[in-house]
């Protein structure tokens, strides 16, 4: 702060610069005093009018003026709007030149800038003929525009108009309809930014239901297919959420949702048919965008298809079932995001209504994802959530066919009646109603059937039911303030208590009803894989005895207590059925139970009744069943039999289970399981998902080298998450890993040599399957820095990308799908070793095959390259200077590789075929080093690198939106060709097109002009004003670099003499580029940034520049006091060592420029200078190397 301060001079007339920079010089004098504002910021509008249109006036200026004027807009409105509103000339005039400006800029934040201002402008004046002016400016634009190109900020100007304004969609359409063919034009233009603009305008008028009305013709001649065609091809998040914002809006009104899906029909029906123009269907669309991975797509699809099915889900719910959305839809149910969860619920809830949706066994498919989302969603705090899951879980059970079974495990059944006994515990009494609901469905004899039947199960789930039903029903009624029960108010709380008790009854009722029928089922007696030595409980008599002893003390009781408060026939008809089954499930009860019912009225049992089904529970010990199972084993190889599959899943889940008490099998055993496994078809059939099993598996080498790639896919395709919200936690803030995940680890750490399994799944599974062993891989390593298995995985790793070079050498983006993900991987180990190694022969091997890999490639194919260029670099710069030289050689030596980067770079400047902006900056890192590498070592070049300097200059001072990695790789590059003058023998510089002959004064620059110079300057400052560390470290750098150029090149143009030092000559360009008057304000933006920000060491960096060309314009010697005053009061251990080295390098600058008058400062300083060396920081020092973005980083080689 106090060398903000103290910049900003003593007070008085003239002394604000920052005033001063928000006038314009040549014409405030003559403009009336009543055009300042009067509060800061102390802006002069009439000033501003002339300013902005200005052309000498450089961007950041009119940036600067800008802001400050939105500025004062938001804080003082009440004093500028009636400035602007008192001549509707002027503010015509100022609309239109804000429109004007608008246009003709090409840099993202300031057309933002206007846009912003322009729509404050217009919704706070509130002037019908400001904003007819503004419609007739932009439809001026749109019609008297060749091309699409240059319309993205009039379409979005025009969209968030009518967002704010939303009456104007109805003039739009009315009084400009013609517009509608322009955004047309819009729609097919080859850029996703307009596509994404027309997109959000178009989804604005749509919402008005009456622009909507005139629009329908519009839709269903001309936008109907184009828009669907271009949701489609939607690569750029911003287009597919306006396309789907657009959408949404459409799908409001049946007429539209009608045409849509007819459209849809036709589309489908004509695929694959010879000589049909290709069309598209929405729903394979939303299913597409249901199977990315972004959240917030999947969600919006989601919401698209329950706005379809609302309409009519008996005419629309079979297009959406034949292009499986079902199946996506239960898959997300696993989802750790609420709202997708919820919105999956909604979906399937409607679709459910179609009986296609269960003759196609979607629900087969999907149960166990349902039974798993309640599970989840039961310990989340959101009722909504609850209930939604629930009463899709009911409907299914509902209306499931009873000849297509729903459970195809007793363990789903199982799960699924647990799930339920959570829910209907509930102290929600919503969600416990929608419980009872989904468990009277759930007791249905095809949902039970699957053997063995679950009576243990059964009981717990109806004693969970009744205790609640109990619960409730005990529960005091409602009383008013003073002590009184309403009448109203208790007839309700009756009326809500009779409905649950109902509900409750049904579902014992249907519990009854599964004991009759069982009765003549034999297999349903008892639970075949109980020990014979233990009590029948899980047997059905059991059950049938239970269900006796609940009537008796909660149904009989709750039943009469609710007869004495309201009549409610249907509920004691119910009753009446559960008492009629009850005299049939148990026979020989009959005569007790009529005398009991006839002398209590329905009151109650007498214990002796109830005691009489107690019963206790033994288990055999493991030790003997551990025994038992592998002597059956034995046996049935002895005599030559396979066991039953199910026999066999049972057999070998029990020995799993006991074999962890350290016990190991006998070699016959494992022998014998093997072959009996060779049999089988497939593993899965035998597979049960437990970690003990997994263990077993892989803790026999016979077993794990026949069967460990098969077990470990099945493993991670039935872990129910792929572990991302783990994966994000950073290493200091590890959370405690899932039960299953840790035994996998320890797994792992016993036998690192599993590794080889994994990467091979990666290779070779699904991607799905793939993307988690990833993440599972990646954790691992970092939670595991002491377990060395890097050489392994690089081993194995150089052996499949050798296999895979050789049997896909032309077109290896032809090759697996998860080969992004191996090479993933690779960069992950790279991450791993954090240290500078030597390179070994693994090392060099695999960055030969890396780079074989990279020359076969096109800039097309990202997914591979990223990965691939991550690793190059990372390789580059992580290891030793030799080693670095070594690299070099080798990579320099492709010259496919080189060529590629090549054509990368140029694809920098392209609109069209443009690959990623992740791609793109690691292109130019790789190539900046290459360029140091080659130019420090003098390595031989057998591929030079052409690249256009004139469009390496353009794309600095008119930077992409959102793009400040790229901007700083590119800055990397030039940077280096400063550094080495241009001279590279690696790189050469080529302009775009013929140049004109240079004037004498630029051929010493050659082959830099003075006006690129000056450019390049303006562009640094403006991308050093986006405040981004990363940027700000490379402006500088390229700073630093391009002063040393000139500094270098111009003693032979006019030397002169310093009027304050004469015995020293000033270099008059560099001197020039460093006095300019806004590196200044450029300096006090920086300085805006909280008290200590001048101890940020490009801000110190750059003032180093400053002191060093005697810019006392810019920072005058009084400032450079204040600086020193504030370095001396700052504890210097708590500085990073590239704080202090650029701190360092400032105060040798200040004393070798002589600046230091004052005795006192200069013992001052020298204190300082004592203090600074890197060991007195006490600071953690930064990592190196960084992710940023998925983009492998040095910030040493971007900051120096």
């Amino acid at each position: 702060m106090a060398v903000r301060d103290a910049a900003r001079g003593p007070p008085g007339p003239g002394r604000d610069e920052e005033t001063a920079a928000l006038l314009f010089e040549r014409a405030h004098y003559r403009h009336d005093p009543c055009w300042l504002l009067p509060v800061p910021p102390r802006l002069c509008l009439a000033c501003m009018l002339e300013l902005l249109p200005e052309p000498c006036v450089s961007l950041v200026r009119k940036k600067h003026v800008l802001s400050c004027f939105q500025d004062a807009l938001l804080r003082h409105a009440s004093l500028v709007m009636p400035l602007v509103a008192r001549d509707q000339r002027i503010c015509i005039h100022f609309i239109s030149m804000l429109f004007e400006l608008l246009c003709n800029v090409e840099d993202g934040s300031v057309t933002d800038l206007c846009i912003e201002v322009l729509i404050q402008l217009t919704t706070q004046l509130k002037l019908e003929q400001t904003i007819c002016c503004l419609l007739d400016e932009c439809h001026k634009e749109l019609c008297n525009m060749p091309s699409m190109r240059g319309s993205l900020a009039t379409l979005t100007l025009l969209g968030k108009l009518v967002d704010a304004v939303p009456l104007l969609a109805d003039k739009l359409v009315m009084e400009h309809s013609d517009l509608m063919e322009h955004l047309l034009r819009g729609l097919v233009y080859p850029n996703e930014g307009v596509q994404a603009s027309v997109c959000y305008l178009y989804g604005k008028l749509y919402s008005s239901p009456v622009a909507a009305e005139m629009l329908l013709g519009h839709f269903r001649e001309k936008l109907c297919p184009l828009f669907l065609s271009t949701l489609d091809g939607a690569q750029t998040k911003e287009l597919q959420i306006n396309c789907l914002g657009l959408l949404r809006q459409l799908l409001k009104y049946d007429l539209f949702v009608s045409l849509i899906m007819n459209k849809s029909a036709l589309a489908e029906s004509t695929e694959g048919v010879e000589g049909t123009p290709g069309k598209t269907s929405l729903p394979l669309v939303l299913k597409k965008l249901l199977l990315s991975r972004d959240e917030t797509l999947q969600v919006a699809s989601a919401h698209c298809i329950t706005a379809v099915l609302v309409h009519s889900p008996v005419k629309h719910a079979p297009a959406f079932i034949h292009a499986d959305i079902p199946e996506f839809l239960f898959e997300h149910l696993s989802s750790s995001s609420e709202v997708l969860v919820w919105s999956s619920y909604n979906c399937l809830i409607l679709l459910a209504e179609e009986p296609l949706f269960f003759s196609k066994c979607h629900t087969v498919y999907g149960i166990e994802s349902v039974v798993r989302s309640l599970q989840g969603s039961l310990k989340m705090n959101n009722t909504e959530l609850h209930k939604q899951g629930l009463l899709l879980f009911a409907e299914i059970l509902t209306r499931q066919p009873e000849e297509i079974k729903l459970f195809t495990s007793s363990a789903i059944c199982r799960d699924a009646g647990r799930a339920l006994q959570e829910a209907v515990r509930s102290p929600v009494l919503e969600v416990a109603a929608e419980a009872l609901k989904a468990i009277s469905a759930f007791l249905r004899k095809d949902h039970q059937s699957t053997p063995p039947v679950q009576y243990r199960e059964l009981r717990a789930l109806l004693e969970a039911m009744l205790s609640r039903c109990a619960d409730f029903s005990q529960t005091p009624l409602s009383r008013r303030p003073l002590g009184h029960v309403s009448s109203r108010d208790s007839g309700k709380a009756i009326l809500r208590r009779g409905k649950f008790l109902l509900s409750t009854l049904e579902g014992f009722r249907n519990a009854c009803r599964l004991a009759v029928e069982f009765q003549s089922e034999p297999s349903a007696q008892e639970n075949p894989f109980t020990a014979p030595s233990a009590e029948k409980e899980d047997t059905l008599e059991a059950f049938s005895e239970f269900l006796l002893s609940a009537c008796d003390s909660l149904c009989i009781p709750m039943v009469m207590r609710h007869s004495e408060q309201a009549t409610h026939p249907n509920l004691m008809e119910v009753f009446l059925s559960i008492l009629h089954s009850l005299f049939i499930i148990v026979p020989h009860m009959k005569e007790k139970f009529s005398k009991k019912l006839a002398s209590s009225s329905f009151i109650r049992l007498t214990l002796e009744l109830k005691a009489r089904f107690c019963s206790s529970l033994r288990f055999v010990s493991e030790a003997e069943l551990f025994v038992a199972v592998q002597s059956f084993l034995l046996s049935l190889q002895d005599q030559g039999e396979r066991p039953p599959l199910v026999v066999f899943r049972a057999s070998i889940y029990l020995v799993s289970l006991c074999q962890d008490k350290d016990r190991a099998l006998d070699e016959a055993v494992v022998s014998a399981i093997r072959k009996f496994l060779e049999d089988i078809p497939d593993l899965h059939l035998v597979y049960t998902h437990h970690p003990l099993l997994l263990k077993f598996f892989l803790s026999y080498p016979a077993l794990m080298s026949r069967f460990g790639h098969r077990v470990l896919e099945l493993w991670f395709s039935w872990e129910e998450s792929s572990y991302e919200e783990l994966d994000d936690v950073p290493s200091a803030g590890q959370s405690p890993l899932p039960a299953s995940l840790a035994a996998l680890f320890h797994m792992l750490r016993s036998s690192p040599s599993i590794l080889l399994i994994l990467l091979d799944l990666i290779y070779s599974s699904s991607v799905d399957t793939a993307h988690k062993v990833l993440i599972v891989l990646r954790m691992f390593l970092r939670r595991n820095e002491d377990v060395e298995v890097g050489g392994l995985i690089r081993g194995h790793f150089l052996l499949i990308l050798q296999h895979l070079l050789v049997e896909h050498g032309a077109s290896p983006s032809e090759a697996s799908g998860n080969l992004p993900l191996l090479l993933s991987l690779l960069s992950l180990v790279q991450l791993k070793n954090m240290s500078e190694q030597e390179l070994d022969s693994m090392a060099m091997k695999l960055l030969h095959q890396v780079s074989k890999l990279c020359g076969k490639c096109s800039p097309a194919d990202v997914d591979i390259l990223q990965p691939s260029f991550n690793f190059l670099y990372w390789s580059l710069h992580q290891t030793t200077p030799s080693s670095q030289k070594r690299a070099a050689a080798v990579l320099l030596s492709s010259t496919a590789l080189i060529e590629l980067l090549e054509k990368t770079l140029a694809l920098t400047w392209t609109k069209v075929d443009s690959p990623r902006t992740e791609l793109l900056c690691s292109a130019w890192l790789l190539t900046a080093s290459f360029s140091a590498q080659q130019h420090y070592a003098s390595l031989q070049v057998h591929q030079t690198l052409s690249v256009d300097l004139d469009q390496v200059l353009k794309v600095l001072s008119f930077p992409k939106k959102k793009a400040a990695l790229l901007s700083a790789a590119i800055l990397c590059f030039l940077r280096t060709a400063l550094q080495q003058s241009f001279s590279s023998a690696f790189v050469t510089l080529v302009p775009s097109e013929a140049q004109p002959p240079l004037a004498p004064e630029n051929t010493v620059l050659a082959p830099l002009g003075t006006s690129q110079v000056l450019s390049l300057v303006i562009g640094l400052q403006n991308l050093l004003v986006q405040k981004d560390p990363l940027l700000s470290y490379a402006c500088v750098g390229c700073l630093e670099a391009l002063l040393d150029y000139l500094h270098a090149r111009s003693p032979d143009i006019g030397l002169w003499k310093s009027s304050n030092n004469p015995g020293r000559l000033m270099f008059p360009i560099a001197f020039h580029v460093v006095s300019q008057p806004w590196n200044r304000f450029l300096l006090f933006t920086l300085l805006d940034a909280g008290e200590s920000s001048f101890l940020r060491p490009e801000i110190l960096r750059l003032m180093t520049l400053f002191v060093r060309f005697q810019s006392s314009s810019v920072l005058s010697h009084e400032e450079v006091d204040h600086v020193l005053q504030g370095a001396a009061l700052t504890d210097l251990s708590t500085l990073s060592n590239t704080t202090l080295q650029a701190l360092h390098s400032f105060f040798l600058q200040v004393q070798s420029m002589g600046l230091l008058a004052d005795h006192s400062m200069a013992q001052t300083l020298q204190t300082s200078l004592e203090g600074l060396t890197p060991s007195t920081s006490s600071a953690q020092p930064p990592l190196d190397m960084l992710y940023l973005g998925g983009v492998a980083v040095s910030l040493s080689h971007i900051r120096d």
